[in-house]
């Protein structure tokens, strides 16, 4: 499948050749930018009957407290690590309503909101849960990898609309970053109201591999060939 790349000041966008009828929003961890998960587009090999756009958006640049205050392109700030830190609760809901500006984009463009699967990568995994469980309009899907869920306390805020979204989280075992006890507390806390989680795991750290790249694939075929 061969895509026609865009650059945009607010995000890069990969487009197929023939009209879309479902777009994956796909948000970039802290510190990298739109760029960073271009390069596996290629590496899906989707069959011409699933073939998305993909919108990979930059993140605002901000201060980063963890970092001693550099300025990076980040979703939210990161105040410290470990249980009971403070969250950026002002970000991450200015994030979140970043991500509903871009599925309003989509929608303008003639996609449905339920041929959407809303993508990230750590930081960009916690906005894309974030964002897409609270959306008032039913979804394809969630692609949350090496990521954990923010503001459990404000759970309260999710959209029934949203209540049976197939969830895909994926993250390795031995992660020095997003440590894979945090991801296995947000699946656990998620399926425990009910939701649709499906999670793998594998051996490596903070990054993406062969395998996973496979089983998002095969996943997003599977939520978006489900929504015909």
């Amino acid at each position: 499948m061969s895509y026609l790349r865009k650059e945009l000041e607010s995000a890069v966008v990969l487009s197929p050749e023939t009209p879309p009828d479902a777009a994956v929003i796909w948000l970039h961890g802290l510190g990298a930018d739109g760029y960073d998960f271009v390069p596996i587009v290629p590496e899906l090999h989707l069959p011409p009957s699933c073939a998305p756009r993909f919108v990979f958006p930059h993140a605002p640049v901000r201060a980063v407290t963890i970092n001693n205050g550099m300025r990076m392109r980040a979703w939210y700030d990161i105040l410290g690590l470990g249980p009971g830190t403070q969250e950026d609760v002002a970000s991450i809901r200015a994030s979140g309503e970043i991500v509903n500006d871009l599925i309003g984009r989509e929608r303008a463009s003639g996609i449905a909101p339920e041929r959407i699967v809303i993508a990230g990568f750590s930081q960009g995994g916690a906005i894309a849960l974030h964002s897409a469980l609270r959306y008032g309009e039913r979804l394809a899907g969630i692609l949350a990898l090496s990521t954990y869920l923010p503001l459990r306390e404000h759970l309260g805020e999710v959209s029934a609309a949203n209540g049976r979204i197939p969830i895909l989280m994926c993250h390795g075992r031995y992660d020095p970053i997003v440590p894979v006890e945090l991801a296995e507390r947000s699946r656990d806390l998620l399926q425990a109201r009910g939701y649709a989680v499906q999670w793998k795991d594998y051996g490596m750290q903070h990054q993406v591999c062969a395998e996973e790249i496979a089983d998002i694939a095969e996943w997003l075929e599977q939520v978006l060939s489900a929504q015909d």
